[in-house]
């Protein structure tokens, strides 16, 4: 491993803000603990700073959130401090986030959701819907039921959920 003088600048910069020999040792990668060590002794680095970093020390940012409802859908670059274990180390590092604002979740007024008959397997016939309601693992799993026409298994309803024209599938991504 050869110590160039950019990874040796960020060693004295990551050693001034008080982060472990292990924690250097993640953020240069490709080097031991024990080789950032050395390196720091080799180059009578001061003793390292307390693990909040000093005050001359860079300050961190804190931790952002997006914002609850932005009006404009562009992207915002946040830092978080994360953990993670690498060994027996469990490793504090700041990392970029992209935040991107929520869209609002506005449903069509003009949607009609049909009421069930609540067939179970056993009850459903050709003329009956075969939509399945809810997770078959749980007891309050059912089929529709309503009735159906003669070219498909699903009512009016279900049929136009499960046959959209592909133009329109694209455009609901």
């Amino acid at each position: 491993m050869n110590w160039t003088d950019e990874r040796v600048e960020k060693l004295k910069k990551l050693w001034s803000e008080g982060l472990s020999a292990s924690q250097i040792a993640a953020q240069l990668g490709g080097v031991s603990r024990n080789a950032v060590i050395g390196k720091v002794h080799r180059l009578s680095l001061p003793g390292r700073a307390k693990a909040g970093g000093s005050a001359a020390a860079a300050p961190r940012t804190k931790r952002t959130t997006a914002p609850p409802r932005a009006p404009n859908y562009a992207s915002k670059v946040a830092t978080r401090t994360v953990s993670r274990v690498q060994g027996a180390t469990v490793l504090k590092e700041e990392v970029e986030v992209d935040l991107v604002a929520e869209e609002d979740f506005v449903p069509a007024s003009n949607v009609v959701v049909p009421m069930t008959r609540r067939l179970v397997l056993t009850q459903l016939t050709e003329r009956t819907c075969k939509w399945p309601v809810g997770d078959p693992l749980k007891d309050d799993f059912h089929f529709c039921g309503n009735d159906c026409a003669e070219a498909g298994p699903y009512c009016t309803a279900h049929a136009r959920l499960a046959y959209q024209p592909s133009a329109e599938r694209r455009r609901v991504r």
